[in-house]
């Protein structure tokens, strides 16, 4: 697949995490120019970024704004801001609950809302968000989290729906667990919280950063033109149709 986004511009937020970063270089190693948006500037090399909280309306316009006055246009969205707080409902409150739906579901809303006019206007486009296979599954003490994700599942059946017609695809991958350092350490002082969640893989795995990466490049490319409004889960077998 070498090159065959070149020429392209693709925008990714959440970039600073680990899977953001992931995703990030697999675009670049296909010829994608980057533009990264986070909290804080991460260490990818070669990238534009934005810093800001994208879940406000100001920020993702300039998210989108940086690379069209930059490069002229905005080819890939990849909504992979996120981070879910991950506790029982009845633990949660206000702050949590707002926080949890801000990060996940108000930045994909916001960017989606910005890149869409430009798509349109060339004709071309691909959208793809991080969900989680949580909401398919119901993992225990994930439904705060899966109200903000499932609101990112159903933002992209009614965007692709809408958009099909521009060639704008859009498109969810939902991981499972993934192997994260913080997944990785808390596995290895064998935290029973997160060995919960790892009991329902069948695999008996994490996925890995570059397991999800690969998939979201997949979506970036002309040739999965024919893709959208799915929801594909990256998952070792923790749901299956």
């Amino acid at each position: 697949m070498s090159g065959k986004l070149s020429g392209q511009v693709a925008l990714i937020s959440g970039a600073a995490s680990p899977i953001g970063g992931a995703i990030a270089r697999a675009l670049a190693a296909l010829g994608a120019q980057l533009v990264l948006a986070d909290l804080t500037a991460g260490d990818i090399a070669d990238a534009l970024w934005v810093v800001g909280d994208l879940s406000q309306e100001e920020t993702a316009l300039r998210f989108i704004h940086t690379a069209e006055q930059k490069f002229g246009r905005a080819d890939i969205l990849i909504n992979n801001a996120g981070g879910g707080i991950i506790r029982p409902f009845l633990e949660h409150d206000t702050t949590s609950l707002r926080a949890t739906v801000d990060r996940n579901l108000w930045t994909a809303l916001w960017a989606c809302h910005k890149a869409l006019p430009g798509m349109v206007r060339r004709n071309y486009g691909r959208i793809i968000n991080i969900g989680a296979d949580s909401v398919r599954n119901g993992l225990a003490d994930h439904a705060g989290y899966n109200a903000a994700k499932g609101g990112v599942h159903g933002l992209t059946t009614g965007l692709a729906r809408e958009f099909a017609t521009y060639d704008i695809t859009v498109n969810t991958v939902a991981p499972c667990m993934v192997n994260t350092p913080y997944v990785a350490a808390e596995l290895a002082r064998q935290n029973p919280f997160i060995e919960k969640f790892l009991s329902v893989i069948p695999k008996g795995r994490p996925g890995e950063m570059h397991e999800i990466a690969s998939m979201v490049a997949y979506l970036a490319l002309p040739e999965a033109a024919f893709v959208t409004g799915q929801v594909i889960s990256v998952n070792g077998g923790s749901t299956m149709l």
